[in-house]
């Protein structure tokens, strides 16, 4: 037990490599072994080790593990490495699971239309020939870059052991690069002692062009808790030395950023981020640089290149061409890398295929004095340790001066142009439909309910709908990055608002093989009878230890139950919470009391009438499981509800 709680203690640090550690020994001792072995491997894949999750998620999962989400993740390791087919059966199995976080199922939706052309993105092998390179050892070295004749990259090699995976630190580190290219002189040494935290991750270095300023992400040490602790630094060369980093201004405090990357003209920076306002997980972002080195408000980089997923280490080479890493546009297996060309205004992105391309993480590309030779960093089958660099050469170019017009891979006559057939430009028409049922076991279709389309900024309405006797309703015609809310409304029933967005929603060209396209999501909202005595639990509605004011999550609940009582205006309600069985029932009852007043005060603040709501703190005398022993079960336990009490 002690094992398994150590472990949990190193797990909600983020030191994932300890956390393992520990629930290995309690697995030993057969302590909580479903949960445990959940744990190993949200543990491995919280530390970038997803091969090694998949016989842990497999263990929870035939041992019936109840949280909907580890299918989802163990579909999603299956495809890292390879096992596409397997990989898309349990995609499937999750999305049509109850209970599952509704962005992720839509997710796994996306996924399985990925893994059908998994076959056909292997068949996009570039002419390039790869190989490793002697720099990489059994730690991870990745994102190179350029400078002037040395190669500059990151690679684990500190004293200080990183407790989130188990390698050394990061630092920066350089290299000479031989006269072919395709080997190093040397031994790597430390890029600089004046650029140097020992007990910091350092790492993907981003060179003006002119070689003077560098700017690289530092963060994990620790100060704060999880992916927030990574920030962008800048040092400038001065006189052969480089100046003391300085945090930059354009970070947010409350997110990762890093993989910096600059433009050729040195005026524009480059980095990923996973700030508040983007499309979903990591998004790249731009920002200028003046003369004087002050940076105007970054830009999100748009709906076309950034995904619901994780986009990031961009590159920009002569020309302008972007390449990044993307695990939310169609690829092979986790981070891809990909291209993307503006013409005409319009965005073209192209997966990069094989051999750039694997199963695992590639990433970090970058060109080497021409476009037909560079590096780049992946952590694939047949490495030295975990990440490695691998250098990349063509066929030299040939003159293209003859080469026909609808070779340019932007003319909309190239059959390769995955943006245009027959010459016609590919458009998708994308609407909206569903169904609304009963929340009951039966589901029974609702009719004559008034479905309301608004946008998900005001409450002027778009459109509405009624249901038919089938229940069903629709379509509605919706826009590619817009996001939108449904207000069903029914007699008899409490009025419902679902919300439904098109990010990552977008079908890429790939999948298209004729000109217009229309294509319709399927919405279905389950109401609930309006029924006196009728009880809800208020999910996430936690408090600390002993204490009982609103949390800001807590308040994100609230706030829904807010628009609950605003759309449903003559219903009244007895707000209740309950505790687990841990302290005395008089304590029990006061601090439940309390923390039902609490909650009742923040609904009256954001203008819900106090004469529609009744505090009551029931303690512990309506426990769901009567003789709780895991936490777990206790969790179940202490809970906030919310009862009809008239209408």
């Amino acid at each position: 037990m002690q094992a398994y709680k150590d472990g949990l203690k190193k797990f909600d640090n983020g030191e994932y490599d300890l956390a393992i550690k520990g629930f290995q020994k309690a697995e030993a001792e057969n302590y909580e072994p479903t949960q445990t072995s959940f744990l190993i491997a949200e543990s491995y894949r919280l530390s970038n080790r997803f091969k090694e999750s998949i016989p842990y998620y497999k263990k929870a999962l035939d041992a019936g593990i109840t949280n909907p989400e580890a299918r989802f993740q163990y579909a999603y390791a299956l495809k890292t490495t390879g096992q596409y087919q397997e990989a898309s059966n349990e995609f499937a199995a999750f999305a049509k699971a109850e209970g599952s976080s509704k962005n992720l199922q839509d997710r796994a939706l996306r996924e399985i239309e990925i893994l059908k052309i998994a076959d056909r993105l292997r068949t996009q092998k570039m002419e390039v020939q790869i190989k490793q390179i002697p720099l990489n050892t059994v730690g991870s070295e990745f994102s190179p870059t350029i400078s002037g004749n040395e190669l500059v990259f990151s690679s684990s090699r500190k004293e200080i052991v990183y407790k989130n995976n188990g390698q050394p630190m990061l630092g920066l580190y350089k290299v000479a690069i031989a006269q072919d290219a395709g080997e190093t002189q040397g031994n790597p040494v430390l890029f600089s002692q004046d650029i140097f935290a020992p007990d910091a991750n350092e790492g993907s270095p981003a060179f003006s062009p002119d070689g003077k300023t560098l700017v690289f992400a530092r963060g994990n040490t620790g100060k704060k808790k999880g992916t927030a602790d990574v920030d962008l630094f800048l040092s400038r060369n001065v006189n052969g030395k480089w100046t003391p980093p300085a945090m930059l201004p354009i970070n947010d405090s409350l997110a990762w950023d890093g993989s910096p990357a600059f433009s050729r003209d040195g005026k524009t920076l480059y980095f990923a981020s996973n700030r508040a306002g983007g499309s979903g997980g990591i998004d790249l972002y731009r920002t200028n640089m003046d003369a004087s080195g002050r940076f105007s408000k970054p830009v999100n980089m748009g709906k076309d290149i950034n995904t619901a997923g994780d986009d990031m280490f961009p590159y920009v080479a002569e020309g302008g061409k972007l390449y990044f890493a993307s695990d939310g546009h169609p690829g092979l297996g986790k981070l891809d890398l990909f291209s993307a060309t503006r013409s005409q205004g319009v965005i073209t992105i192209e997966n990069m295929g094989l051999p750039f391309n694997s199963p695992q993480d590639d990433f970090g590309f970058t060109f080497y004095k021409d476009l037909n030779k560079g590096f780049f960093s992946s952590n694939r089958e047949g490495g030295k340790g975990d990440d490695d660099i691998y250098y990349f050469y063509g066929p030299e170019k040939e003159d293209t001066t003859t080469i026909a017009k609808n070779d340019d891979p932007n003319d909309p006559l190239n059959p390769k142009n995955p943006n245009y057939v027959n010459g016609k430009l590919k458009t998708v028409r994308y609407f909206l439909a569903g169904n609304i049922l009963e929340n009951t076991p039966e589901a029974v279709p609702v009719d004559s309910a008034i479905v309301h389309i608004l946008p998900d900024t005001s409450d002027v309405q778009i459109s509405q709908f009624p249901t038919l006797k089938d229940g069903k309703f629709g379509k509605q015609p919706v826009e590619e990055g817009k996001s939108y809310v449904l207000l069903v409304e029914r007699k008899g029933y409490i009025s419902k608002r679902e919300s439904f967005s098109m990010d990552g929603r977008s079908i890429p060209p790939i999948f298209l093989n004729k000109a217009i396209t229309d294509t319709t999501f399927q919405v279905t909202v389950k109401l609930d009878k309006l029924e006196l005595n009728k009880t809800f639990v208020l999910d996430n509605i936690y408090y600390d230890l002993d204490k009982y004011n609103i949390r800001s999550d807590a308040a994100i609940e609230l706030d829904k139950l807010v628009q609950i009582l605003k759309d449903n205006p003559t219903m009244n309600i007895e707000l209740s919470s309950h505790t687990d069985a841990r302290a005395t029932d008089a304590y029990n009852m006061t601090l439940s009391q309390n923390r039902a007043e609490s909650a009742v005060t923040y609904l009256a603040s954001k203008g819900i009438d106090p004469d529609r709501m009744t505090a009551r703190g029931y303690g512990e005398r309506e426990l769901i499981i009567p003789n709780a022993k895991t936490e777990a079960e206790h969790q179940r336990n202490r809970r906030t509800e919310f009862t009809i009490l008239s209408y």
